[in-house]
């Protein structure tokens, strides 16, 4: 009879560990929401610090932009600063990095931006935050992939509540620079404030306009703000062979996005990225689509790896 105890124990512990053993836990490691996954694989912050007397100076980017502060360019509150400098940039040179840190190339219009490199550059004296308008412009060298002209934009953050997109830099005193040629292999252009600093051009495709619709079907989350400060899904539109970066983030009801109103060119072909991180488990949607007139999509999430949601990122770079 103990023997036969003893048996029918072994088997219920056995069957609880494979039980166990069946359940699908979380990555060794991985981030488990999409702001973790954001902070860890997107663009990197790249810092450099030394006194305001050491201005004029040039720091070169690990992307290759170059940017020259000249003396006097920052104050705080009014005042010129005097002591320790920090600076901090981010550089957003690819589809993946602008993807694999929450940003976009939308214009504030909803038209679609192909982007040529974007910054973000913040400044920081003695611990505290300087002013975001500056007495003097940074000039600003970004590596250019051909030979012809790009149109400069600053960044805003408060769009549609808390998204983000693109519009004209405001002249802060000065007439602020809107376009450049690329020379010797460089965008080189001045810029009056620190923040969001962007080199694009509107996408060159003159089809109508319509309105784009995407439905996530078995959405694990809620559809993220800029950066995922809230929710956990994310959709882009990338257009084929073409640095556009299209966050699809207007609401348009439950599960539901859509693009900008008239935004999106007919005809364009291109792959819609939609990804979800929650509770460290991950998901992932991709599907290869043409735009057409009132076109509405749904896309399937499936559950996947941190490793496999880089990948379709990593991919879109060479799309």
């Amino acid at each position: 009879m103990r023997k036969q105890s003893l048996f029918a124990a072994a088997i219920v512990v056995s069957m609880l560990f494979g039980a166990c053993k069946k359940e699908k836990s979380p990555e060794t490691g991985a981030t488990r929401t999409a702001e973790e996954f954001l902070e860890k694989f997107g663009a990197q912050e790249q810092s450099f610090s030394f006194n305001a007397s050491a201005l004029p100076k040039t720091i070169t980017l690990a992307g290759g932009t170059k940017i020259t502060i000249p003396a006097g360019a920052f104050t705080r509150n009014g005042t010129p600063v005097t002591g320790a400098l920090e600076v901090n940039v981010t550089e957003f040179l690819t589809r993946s990095s602008l993807i694999r840190s929450g940003v976009n190339t939308n214009h504030i219009s909803g038209l679609l931006l192909e982007s040529q490199g974007s910054l973000f550059i913040d400044v920081s004296n003695n611990g505290q935050a300087v002013d975001q308008a500056l007495q003097a412009p940074l000039n600003i060298a970004v590596p250019a992939k051909g030979d012809g002209f790009t149109l400069l934009w600053a960044g805003v953050d408060t769009v549609q509540g808390n998204q983000f997109a693109w519009q004209a830099p405001p002249n802060n005193g000065q007439q602020q620079q809107r376009e450049t040629k690329a020379v010797e292999g460089f965008y080189n252009f001045d810029f009056g404030q620190i923040g969001w600093v962007n080199c694009d051009i509107f996408y060159g495709n003159s089809s109508p306009k319509t309105t784009v619709r995407v439905e996530v079907l078995n959405n694990p989350g809620a559809m993220a703000s800029f950066r995922a400060s809230s929710g956990e899904t994310f959709v882009f539109f990338c257009a084929k062979g073409a640095n556009v970066v299209a966050q699809i983030y207007t609401p348009g009801g439950t599960n539901k996005v859509k693009s900008y109103d008239n935004s999106m060119p007919v005809g364009t072909e291109g792959r819609l990225l939609a990804f979800s991180i929650k509770d460290g488990k991950y998901y992932l949607a991709q599907k290869d689509i043409t735009i057409s007139a009132g076109l509405s999509e749904a896309v399937t999430l499936i559950e996947t790896t941190e490793a496999s949601i880089q990948a379709a990122m990593d991919a879109l770079n060479t799309y």
